[in-house]
């Protein structure tokens, strides 16, 4: 599956195109990267660490809780801006304006929103890039057009200059200039961020972490100086979840760093089954 993403990477040591050379990635400058059995690649620095990364716990409650659908609605925003992206910004036409432009999901995870967004796009290839291994695993299966590369979001990605013609964020670090950099010109972020709303109804009675108020002004700040705002809109609905799904929904996020077991079961046991649960996401654009 990597054969479809192989013309856009790079090589993380020196940054120069990477050819497919059987099960291994190599550049003119001799560096090598074999790829694993489970289907994705490591694209990661000698001297990088991936202990920031979901662990296999957190990916298996991400996969189950996506699986079940309680965040289609996201998915389906996702997609619709993705689509009305690559239209507005003149995106190229698949096998009729040249090689097919390459979709990015930065924090990819096991792939779930990208596969979503492939979907709508037919032809274009898609790069699912995160630094959990556990992630990616899942991620190299979740359509047959994801190449999976670990890499990490705060070094250079290992993406070609001006490779991508659309950039996928949610629930992600993002880091702005490598995000401008790997952008065609005309090209589009499209970032997904909680609001202060998102899952409000178990952040107090769950002690799980909130959403900042100002969170979607830092991003704009943060993001200003590399890109431009082209719009935003907000995706908000409400789910019925089991407490099964909520025990699920607090191991898959960055919660799961910081609740302690016995204590998060006890105020689990407490809360009505199924409870009444708000999603509240932006889903904005950014240009470069």
């Amino acid at each position: 599956m990597l054969q479809d993403i192989e013309p856009y990477l790079a090589c993380p040591h020196c940054a120069r195109p990477l050819t497919l050379d059987g099960r291994t990635l190599r550049c003119p400058g001799g560096h090598s990267h074999d790829l694993a059995k489970q289907g994705y690649v490591s694209l990661l620095a000698g001297d990088a660490h991936t202990g920031t990364g979901d662990t296999a716990d957190m990916v298996a409650a991400r996969g189950d809780f996506l699986a079940a659908g309680h965040y289609r609605p996201i998915a389906d925003a996702l997609a619709e801006a993705a689509v009305e992206a690559l239209a507005d910004a003149g995106g190229h036409r698949p096998g009729v304006d040249g090689p097919a432009e390459l979709v990015a999901d930065l924090g990819a995870g096991t792939g779930h929103y990208l596969a979503h967004v492939l979907d709508a796009l037919p032809g274009r290839p898609g790069a699912a890039l995160d630094i959990s291994k556990y992630a990616l695993r899942r991620a190299a299966r979740a359509h047959p057009r994801i190449g999976a590369v670990v890499c990490d979001a705060w070094r250079p990605l290992p993406l070609l200059d001006a490779s991508a013609g659309l950039v996928l964020n949610v629930f992600a670090p993002r880091n702005g200039p490598e995000i401008r950099r790997v952008l065609r010109p005309g090209g589009t972020l499209l970032l997904v961020s909680p609001t202060s709303r998102h899952l409000r109804e178990l952040v107090d009675s769950l002690g799980l972490l909130s959403v900042d108020e100002e969170k979607q002004r830092r991003i704009d700040e943060k993001l200003g100086p590399y890109l431009t705002p082209a719009g935003r809109h907000e995706v908000e609905f409400t789910m019925r979840l089991s407490a099964e799904d909520v025990r699920t929904v607090v191991g898959m996020g960055p919660s799961a760093w910081h609740t302690d077991p016995a204590r998060l079961a006890e105020r689990l046991a407490a809360l009505p089954d199924p409870v009444e649960v708000t999603a509240s996401v932006t889903v904005a654009a950014y240009r470069r």
